[in-house]
């Protein structure tokens, strides 16, 4: 028979066994003899891996929300990149708002149609790019929306508390406000 520990000869029916209790030197083995970890120290694992999955969770929930963001704030650059332009822009449409009113006054009908044609077409290139007017004459005063200049007595009753005037226009990009108008407020 073989001198090793672990094989060994079956008494009863003189076959080849290996013994289970000697397997201690076999990588991996040895945890298999070991007592079982007391109680406290079960819940306690229990309880760590409790916290590490909740701190996990956490992580992957701060990442999806962190990765909407940016990709919120990515689309509100692209259409608000050339805001600096447009705004820069919008005190000449207000020029062109004052010289089309004097243009009333003109005879000369090529003149005033050359004119209107080219203030036209700066409007239509402002709104193409998202710009378009407030509308406040007539409407509620709203401080998120209106700079109030000054306010005077109101023509009616119910223009109390209204824009009756506007000293400047304002504006939206992208449905997100320019430039403040700037209103006169019946009282």
């Amino acid at each position: 028979m073989a001198d090793n520990e672990k094989n060994t000869v079956n008494r009863e029916n003189g076959t080849n066994a290996m013994d289970i209790n000697t397997d201690e030197s076999i990588s991996g083995t040895s945890h298999l003899n070991e007592p079982v970890a007391n109680e406290d120290e079960v819940e306690k694992l229990k309880g760590e891996i409790a916290e590490l999955k909740d701190k996990y969770l956490r992580q992957v929930a701060e990442f999806e929300n962190f990765r909407r963001r940016t990709a919120k704030e990515r689309i509100e650059m692209i259409q608000t990149a050339g805001k600096e332009v447009v705004t820069a822009l919008l005190d000449v449409l207000d020029d062109c708002d004052r010289a089309e009113k004097q243009l009333q006054a003109s005879e000369d009908a090529p003149l005033k149609e050359g004119i209107q044609l080219v203030f036209n077409k700066l409007r239509s290139t402002m709104q193409s790019k998202g710009v378009k007017p407030m509308q406040t004459i007539g409407t509620d005063f709203n401080p998120d929306q209106h700079e109030a200049i000054t306010e005077i007595p109101a023509p009616s009753e119910e223009m109390k508390g209204k824009v009756i005037d506007e000293v400047q226009k304002g504006y939206y990009m992208n449905d997100k406000i320019i430039r403040f108008a700037k209103v006169v407020v019946g009282k």
